[in-house]
């Protein structure tokens, strides 16, 4: 399994700023599958007490300039002791399953009107994976895993 972890270019102004994903090799009917992992729960009093105007930046287009998006981006994010019992976890419990995990820090200020991972529709290809309802999981951190298999091959063709 390869594992990654690319180190922020300089410090991030909160500790909350690293992603992840994964690859798993067969999910679905679908081979090698990248999932992105995201906290789905968060504390609000944390959501309250966070910078935004220092956080968030200018819009990616000035007709998206909505900020709920990338807010909830900032949010999603992991602190690099949640990064590491995650991939710890990942490592342990799917190493038979999972052929690399990458983790980055995100680059702040986050551009206003980004979507979140927790605001894509499930659907035909796009769906969840909620860690907390895996009986063996044994974080307190909720996570969930966001997957779009119309991005990967079949396993079987035809």
């Amino acid at each position: 399994m390869n594992i990654s972890i690319t180190p922020p270019l300089s410090t991030p102004p909160i500790p909350r700023a690293n992603v992840i994903s994964f690859t798993i090799k067969a999910f679905k009917g679908r081979r090698n599958v990248e999932v992105h992992l995201f906290r789905s729960a968060w504390d609000p009093n944390e959501e309250n007490s966070l910078d935004w105007d220092s956080l968030l930046g200018a819009p990616i287009e000035p007709e998206r300039n909505d900020p709920s998006g990338s807010r909830k981006i900032v949010l999603e994010a992991f602190t690099d002791q949640e990064r590491d019992s995650i991939i710890n976890y990942l490592k342990d419990q799917y190493s038979t399953r999972i052929t690399s995990i990458h983790s980055m820090s995100m680059d702040y200020p986050i551009p206003l009107g980004l979507p979140a991972l927790s605001d894509a529709q499930e659907g035909k290809n796009i769906g969840f994976i909620d860690f907390a309802k895996i009986p063996s999981y044994p974080l307190e951190i909720p996570i969930k895993g966001l997957y779009d298999l119309s991005q990967h091959k079949p396993i079987v063709d035809g």
